[in-house]
């Protein structure tokens, strides 16, 4: 399945709630479970257009929970959606048509819930509800200061960032989820657990600020509820290789079994991707963590000759 570049280049209007939504997405609902069959475990009706009275896009956010996304494609697109790729959240399966959006998941996946609970939270908290509508509201209307250069993702989308994590926060949400480095506060983190876990113990700035930009380098942060508490830096490689170039828990989130959820996510997603070996170039005291899952002594052998430290141990696993 081939993952397509989507860009924002329409700007987005908010209308008045409308009270057919909920029959829209009833009566989508009922199409997409037919053409699934089995594979549609659950379905929920998601965003804006599920909160009554709350205004919105004229957009029903579906979300389907399904034991094989990657079967699903040909029966989607029987109904008219075209597969969009994953964007910024690894692991969905992110599907449109016109009017409707489309997010899959596997039943494990911690979006389902995260949704879920941030729409419940709004359906029972009345001031929540008035205040996402308002900001909504202004962000659509600041639109026109930044149409001129589109992002991946609108400065409607990025700017609900801090609201969205106030309301998570407040509902009680704390899985561990991982995403892609998209909304600058992702990147600023980013940028932190660079140069203050790597580069400041060499006392250098940060040389490798130019993969934030670069389409083999691939950014990851993870987050525990609201909070960013981890990240990791993969760059991909010729012949189905990547490189683990970084991974690392902040030092309040050590020992709990974090590391090992985010490196075991970074494998799965890399094989989703294709990739059949993993590489890092341990420190002494990460060689213990890595063996535990696995790695073996393997060549690192880095096409794009970057120095090593000469403590440094080469690892290698095959995923």
């Amino acid at each position: 399945m081939q993952e397509k570049i989507f860009m924002v280049s329409r700007l987005i209007e908010i209308g008045r709630y409308d009270n057919d939504w909920p029959i829209q997405f009833e009566e989508e609902a009922a199409a997409i479970k037919k053409v699934l069959g089995d594979n549609c475990m659950d379905i929920h009706h998601i965003g804006s257009t599920s909160v009554v009275g709350l205004n919105g896009k004229p957009i029903i956010d579906i979300i389907v929970v399904s034991s094989n996304p990657s079967a699903s494609t040909q029966q989607l697109e029987s109904l008219g959606y075209e597969y969009k790729g994953e964007l910024n959240i690894p692991f969905r399966f992110y599907f449109s048509r016109p009017g409707f959006h489309l997010h899959m998941y596997m039943p494990d996946s911690p979006e389902v819930q995260l949704n879920l609970m941030f729409r419940d939270y709004l359906r029972s908290h009345l001031d929540a509800c008035l205040e996402y509508m308002q900001l909504k509201q202004k962000l659509s209307d600041e639109q026109k200061h930044y149409k001129d250069a589109p992002p991946m993702f609108s400065h409607y989308t990025l700017g609900k960032n801090d609201f969205i994590r106030k309301i998570l926060q407040q509902s009680g949400f704390d899985r561990l989820r991982l995403m892609h480095c998209t909304h600058y506060t992702e990147w600023e983190a980013a940028k932190i657990f660079h140069q203050k876990y790597f580069f400041d113990k060499v006392a250098i700035a940060d040389p490798y600020t130019w993969t934030f930009n670069h389409s083999d380098h691939v950014h990851f942060v993870l987050y525990k509820g609201s909070e960013i508490i981890g990240y990791a830096h993969l760059q991909k490689w010729p012949k189905c290789r990547a490189a683990m170039r970084i991974i690392v828990i902040n030092e309040d989130n050590r020992g709990k079994g974090f590391g090992s959820y985010l490196l075991e996510q970074c494998e799965k997603w890399l094989r989703m991707q294709g990739i059949k070996s993993i590489h890092i170039e341990a420190s002494p005291e990460a060689e213990t963590f890595y063996r535990h899952f696995e790695y073996v002594d393997m060549p690192f052998n880095d096409p794009g000759n970057y120095p090593s430290d000469s403590e440094d141990i080469q690892l290698g696993k095959i995923l």
